[in-house]
Order: structure tokens, then C-alpha cells, then sequence
């Protein structure tokens, strides 16, 4: 393809298991120009059941081909969404980012799974897609996670933000990038997120959301369950580390059920344990950060918000305040990683996924000429 500027559509499903995100950018691969153009797409209880149903399996099912197909319907809908929203015609987009959703990750193993179907997206939506993201990165002996800081650091570039600066994602999983001088990188995912306090909140309410963290707000947490979780070796683990987003699950919840405590007090001790993986991660970084930016719906937690202020002693914000969307950037991202797939750069370094080498990444589906 030739050199110049592409505009891309970058889409994410993450962790969380909300719904889709939709970005449009436009890059050379290198530098980006944000369109402030996004979309959000929920995904209905049900099909977020089936995709939940979907987690744990290492080798995919008949059932997860008709789920994958399903989600990716939900993503040409946010393309279409997207296009109109933005008026732009889907002849003038170069490229889609298509990460789908992860049901499994072990790269011990040499594992990740994504699903989704791309041919259909391309299919569909008449635009290139890139997908496949992590593999080869992980066949590289890589963690396969996290993609985004290469993104992170090219938006962080033009801010004119004193470093070393951290940019913290809080989804199902967290992760952090931090950003030092001589564009150096080191990225690695801190611990749970969102997804223990998620599932308490459906579990217990019925609510998949601990809404600007009102319920944890209105509890106590428990300190001991904070304890005995830092207590898993995987904080003493050198980075780059990923997590899948079950990792942890059964001991987390299993703490939380033997202290015996009430939706509030759970709500608050699991957003304390959120809180306190994320400060474990700072053992880590070469210097510690200036100050953090969040993104991802952990920032709208206040309760997460207020504790990470309290516990880093540094200021933490919303990457809102840099004028980027906290609730796009890794839909932009992947958008970003689509163009830089085309023009044959590296997408994950040694100081991001642990690859020996800087590592290219994505497979690219075309969509077939139509017949007249």
C-alpha cells in the first residue's frame, strides 16, 4: 500500500463484556490524528451469556463458531453506526481493526483465542480488515498483551507531558504503560480490573456494574483479603506479564467468600484489591511515574479513582484531560495497529509483551470483489 495517511476504523470487545467500541483515526502508521468520531454498541444479556459461556475453552467449539459469528453482526453494526455518525462513505476508510473477543489466553502455553469471524466483517462492511492482533507475537514466545502501548506512547507525543508518565487501562483486566525517556517502553497487565467487581455486582444485584462505584463507595473493605491476595506470585513476576481475565478469579472470590462479607463490603474490598495490584506494578517501572492517566471504565469508578489518588502520591487523571476519549482508546488503538500492520511495523517490542524482538502482527482479510 502506498505511504501517506489512511483513515481506519479501530474496533475493541474487551474484557469486560459491555459491548463494542468503534473509533475512526486516520495514521501513517507512525503519527495519528484522532477524529473524536466513536460509537458504543451493548451487547444484549443474552449474547454477553453466550460469550461468557465461551471462556476457559483452549480448542473452539461448535457452539462458539455460531457466538463468534453473532458478535461480529454486532460489529458491522457499529461500523455502520460509526460511518454515519462521522458521514463518511466506508469506500473512504483504508482498513478495519478487528480484535474480537478473547475467550482464552495462556501464552506459557503459546496460547491466545480471539474469536470473531473477519471474512465477514470484510464481507459485510466492503473495508480491509485486519485481525488476529496477538498471534504472532505469542508464537514469538511473546506475552501477547498488552497491544496497546505502542498507541499510548505516539498520542502521549504530542502532549508535551513531563516524563516518565503512566498510562493506566482499567478494563476486566488492568494494564499500564509506562513511558520514559528515549521513547523507552515497558508495559505489562497489573492485575483485575473491572471484571471481579463486574461479576460480584451481577451476582449479587443483578447489575453488571458497580455504577461510579457507588456500592463500593457505601462499604468497608475488608484489609486481610488485600493482604492474602498480593500474597500470589504473580506480582513478584518480573514484566512484561499477562493475565487472562479468569486468572485469579477463583482465589479473589474465594478470599472474599470466606471473610463472609455483604455486597458493600465486597464491592470495597474488591475495588481495593484493583487498587492495590495497581501499586504493586510501581515495584517495577525503572523510575516512578510523574504522574498517571486513566482509561478504560475504571476511570468513571470514583471510588477507584479516589484510592489510586490516595495510595500513588502522584496525580491520577482522566486521559480526558489530555482531550483524548477514555472510553476510545482502544478501539483507536487497534485502528492504529491496522495501519501499522499494513506498512509492515512492529506492533509489540521486548519492553511491552516480553518479544525477543520487535514483532509485527495481524492478518489481513480482504473482501471479495462483488459479481455483476
Amino acid at each position: 500500500m502506498t505511504q501517506g495517511w489512511i483513515k481506519a476504523i479501530g474496533m475493541m470487545s474487551g474484557t469486560s463484556l459491555d459491548g463494542v467500541d468503534a473509533a475512526l483515526i486516520e495514521t501513517d502508521g507512525i503519527n495519528v490524528r484522532r477524529s473524536d468520531h466513536s460509537v458504543f454498541v451493548p451487547y444484549t444479556p443474552q449474547l454477553r451469556e453466550r460469550m461468557r459461556a465461551c471462556f476457559g475453552n483452549r480448542t473452539a467449539t461448535n457452539t462458539e463458531h455460531v457466538v463468534a459469528d453473532d458478535l461480529t453482526q454486532v460489529h458491522v453494526g457499529a461500523v455502520n453506526m460509526l460511518l454515519a455518525k462521522a458521514q463518511v462513505a466506508a469506500s473512504d476508510i483504508g482498513v478495519i481493526g478487528f480484535h474480537g473477543q478473547t475467550v482464552f489466553h495462556e501464552p506459557g502455553a503459546g496460547i491466545t483465542r480471539q474469536i470473531g469471524t473477519p471474512e465477514m466483517l470484510a464481507e459485510q462492511t466492503g473495508i480491509p480488515v485486519v485481525a488476529d492482533f496477538r498471534l504472532a507475537d505469542v508464537a514469538a514466545g511473546g506475552e501477547g498483551a498488552p497491544l496497546v502501548p505502542v498507541y499510548h506512547a505516539a498520542l502521549m507525543k504530542s502532549t508535551g507531558i513531563d516524563i516518565p508518565v503512566a498510562v493506566l487501562n482499567i478494563g476486566g483486566v488492568s494494564n499500564v504503560t509506562w513511558i520514559g525517556p528515549d521513547d523507552e517502553l515497558l508495559a505489562f497487565d497489573c492485575g483485575p480490573g473491572n471484571a471481579r467487581l463486574d461479576d460480584w455486582m451481577l451476582r449479587h444485584t443483578g447489575n453488571p456494574v458497580d455504577l461510579n462505584g457507588a456500592t463500593a463507595s457505601s462499604g468497608h473493605p475488608d484489609p486481610m483479603v488485600e493482604v492474602k491476595f498480593l500474597e500470589d506470585p504473580y506480582f513478584d513476576r518480573v514484566p512484561p506479564k499477562s493475565l487472562d481475565r479468569d486468572d485469579m478469579a477463583a482465589r479473589i472470590d474465594g478470599l472474599v467468600v470466606e471473610a463472609a462479607l455483604d455486597v458493600a463490603d465486597g464491592a470495597a474490598t474488591l475495588a481495593q484489591c484493583t487498587v492495590a495490584a495497581i501499586v504493586a506494578g510501581v515495584n517495577h517501572f525503572p523510575a516512578a511515574p510523574l504522574q498517571w492517566f486513566v482509561c478504560g471504565g475504571g476511570r468513571h469508578n470514583q471510588y477507584l479513582m479516589e484510592h489510586l489518588n490516595r495510595r500513588l502520591g502522584v496525580p491520577v487523571r482522566s486521559v480526558d484531560d489530555l482531550d483524548w476519549d477514555g472510553d476510545a482508546v482502544e478501539a483507536e488503538c487497534f485502528g492504529y495497529l491496522a495501519v501499522r500492520h499494513l506498512r509492515d511495523l512492529p506492533l509489540s517490542f521486548p519492553g511491552t509483551t516480553g518479544v525477543p524482538h520487535p514483532c509485527p502482527g495481524g492478518r489481513l482479510y480482504l473482501c471479495r470483489p462483488k459479481i455483476r
